[in-house]
Formats: structure tokens, C-alpha cells, sequence
């Protein structure tokens, strides 16, 4: 049966950071990126498997929203005022970012890879719907709470120099049916930087816009500096759309608290605990291995994520290199048949997103469980 990584968290920093503590591990990454210009896209490029986290893009995006220690997306559903949800919504916008490990990424999702699972009454299911670009496209839904979530990703790395930076094209889209609420949200850059300190850091503003109360959010990751007394920091406001009125602030860090405070009367609170949020979160299971999709993320990659655990890089690299060979005769093949090829699951729109094909029916419960603590 395959393996399931743990999912990206607080407890297992150390474990995905292990190589870093050799004094070659800078120098071997430089040499990986000698040749390239600043400015260099490195979306079609390729890692060794040394480089790789043991896990596939798609799990990474899938985790943000059925692995979290506090529930805060059912959270979302249970505030009793406009005001309350979007808050909570905001909280859990912010618990979306998680800790990447230094100078490692995950695999590239192949064409048609998809990730099931389901954790409580949440069903989740991602298909990457594009390889150039590659993009991937997902869909949530809680029937118990009334919760939809959509969203589509496009990673953009490239190379600065110093550092990789990682634009995050796409949009979250946060439906409350219970409240006809709809939120809509923008993702955060990531960068890895190479110099002293060597860090990956999410960086940029992001948006939480809600027209339906007309509130809105701006979160800001802001970017170590020689200066800066702290690392990971955030800021931020809430607003009235129409006015620009401020009416609640935001300041802490991503990987610590975020203190909630209200301009009018000055009382503050926490709005958001990384550590509860982030910690003793747990893999999924495989519950039903007969549903497994051959194109489920932990079976496509099986056998290079055996070999990255168990440090045996001539497997991971043989079995890398057969999963990506078998892709390029795939697409000869579909080149020489004139077939186009169409995902499973989702379907572009006029505005060039990717939605939901089964419109009104809601995510089935998927192979793969998150089992409750």
C-alpha cells in the first residue's frame, strides 16, 4: 500500500529540513542553477529527487484545506453574524499558509493527477487540469455545514539570483449557502532565499473580499530584512468596501499568533494560533485501496516517494524518470491520434478559471481518509 507523507506542519520542519544542516546542501543548489539568467522561469524545471520533497504538488494545496488541527474551515459556517464569519474566514485564509521546507519541492504533478480524500464531512477532490502551465483545480464541499470551496493554482517559480520567488496565480472561492456568502481570496508569494539567513518565506498582499457584506481584508506577509527584528510577520486590515473605512487591524506572525484589534474601542484579541492551528496534524489513511484512482498523487509517485524516504536516490531517480517518460508517450501518442486531452473533473470558463463540472453535486466521499483525532 502506498505511503502517505505527513502533511506539511510544525512537527515535521526538522524531518523535511534535515539536509540542510550538510555545508554542501547551498553550494549543490547553486550548482543545480548555474547557467540560469535572474528573471529565469523555472516552471518546466526539473529536480533531481534529492531536491524533492516526498509528496506531489498536489497534495501540498490539498492539505491546506482538509489537514488543520482546529477545524477553522467549519468554522467559517458558525458565526453568527456577518462580521464573525468573515473574521473567521480570515483566520482561516491565514492557517492556508504553511511551513515549506527550505530548498525542497514537491514532485510536478503529471497530467490528470488527482488527490481524494475526505476528513469528517468534508470531502475534497484535486485534479491538475494543465501541465504547460501547470495548473491544478480544486473542489470542497461540507453538505453538513454548507460549505463549497473552488479554487484553482498556477505556480510561477522564478529565478532571482539570490532566491526563487514563487507567484501563485489563482483565486480561492469560499461559498457560505447558508448565508448565500460567497468569499473570494488571493494567495501570498513564497520565496526561498539563499543567502545568510537561508529561509523560505511567504511574502506579498492578499486580499479576503466579501460583496455580499461589504467587508474586505488585506493580509500582508512581509519579507525578512537585515532590519527587521522578526521573521514571518503579518499585517493587515478590515474594511468597508464602499467607504474604506478601517474598522479592525491586524499584526503578529503566520507561524505564531495574529492579534485581532478593533479601531473603535481598542480591544484586542487573538485571532489566529499557528500552534494549534499547525501542530500533531496527522496523514491520511487509505481506507479503501480498491477505489484507488491509478491517477491518485501517493500512487503515481509511489515508488519515488519509497526511494526519497529511504535515501535510495538511484530508485527514486529510475522510478522519477519512468513516470515522466511515460508522460511524454502519452503525449505523442494523443499528438499522433489529433486528440485533445480534457480533465475528469473540471472544465475552463470564459473568464479563464477552472470550475466544478458537476455543478450542484457535491465532492463524493473520497478512498483516502483523515481519520478524527
Amino acid at each position: 500500500m502506498p505511503m502517505i507523507t505527513p502533511p506539511l506542519s510544525f512537527d515535521c520542519k526538522e524531518l523535511y529540513n534535515a539536509d540542510i544542516k550538510q555545508t554542501n546542501f547551498i553550494s549543490r543548489i547553486f550548482h543545480i542553477l548555474q547557467g540560469l539568467r535572474p528573471g529565469a522561469d523555472l516552471t518546466s524545471f526539473q529536480l533531481p529527487p534529492h531536491f524533492n520533497l516526498p509528496k506531489s504538488q498536489l497534495q501540498c494545496y490539498a492539505e491546506m484545506v482538509y489537514c488543520c488541527g482546529q477545524n477553522l474551515l467549519e468554522q467559517c459556517a458558525d458565526g453568527a453574524t456577518p462580521m464573525e464569519r468573515f473574521l473567521a474566514v480570515v483566520r482561516w485564509h491565514i492557517s492556508t499558509c504553511r511551513p515549506a521546507p527550505f530548498g525542497k519541492a514537491p514532485y510536478n504533478p503529471i497530467l490528470g493527477e488527482t488527490h481524494h480524500v475526505t476528513a469528517g464531512d468534508l470531502n475534497v477532490l484535486i485534479e491538475q487540469v494543465s501541465h504547460h502551465p501547470p495548473i491544478s483545480a480544486l473542489h470542497a464541499t461540507n453538505q453538513k455545514k454548507k460549505i463549497e470551496l473552488s479554487n484553482w493554482n498556477r505556480p510561477v517559480p522564478k529565478f532571482i539570483g539570490t532566491s526563487v520567488e514563487v507567484t501563485i496565480e489563482g483565486r480561492n472561492y469560499l461559498t457560505l449557502a447558508e448565508y448565500g456568502e460567497t468569499y473570494v481570496m488571493t494567495p501570498p508569494k513564497l520565496n526561498f532565499r539563499f543567502l545568510p539567513p537561508q529561509v523560505s518565506e511567504w511574502t506579498g498582499d492578499t486580499t479576503v473580499t466579501c460583496v455580499q457584506t461589504g467587508l474586505q481584508a488585506t493580509v500582508t506577509y512581509k519579507s525578512r530584512s537585515l532590519l527587521s527584528r522578526g521573521s514571518n510577520r503579518v499585517t493587515g486590515k478590515v474594511c468597508k468596501i464602499d467607504s474604506s473605512e478601517i474598522l479592525y487591524s491586524l499584526n503578529g506572525s503566520w507561524d505564531q499568533t495574529v492579534t485581532l484589534e478593533e479601531k473603535m474601542t481598542g480591544k484586542k484579541s487573538v485571532l489566529y494560533d499557528a500552534k494549534a492551528a499547525l501542530s500533531n496534524l496527522k496523514a491520511p489513511v487509505i481506507k479503501n485501496p480498491q477505489a484507488v484512482s491509478p491517477m491518485e498523487s501517493v500512487e503515481v509517485w509511489r515508488k519515488v516517494t519509497d526511494g526519497v524516504w529511504n535515501q535510495d536516490w538511484d530508485m527514486a531517480r529510475k522510478a522519477k524518470t519512468t513516470v515522466e517518460e511515460t508522460q511524454r508517450d502519452l503525449r505523442k501518442q494523443r499528438a499522433t491520434d489529433g486528440k485533445a486531452w480534457k480533465p475528469k473533473y473540471f472544465s475552463k470558463t470564459s473568464q479563464d478559471e477552472w470550475e466544478w463540472q458537476l455543478k450542484g453535486h457535491p465532492v463524493p466521499e473520497g478512498p483516502i481518509v483523515l481519520e478524527s483525532k
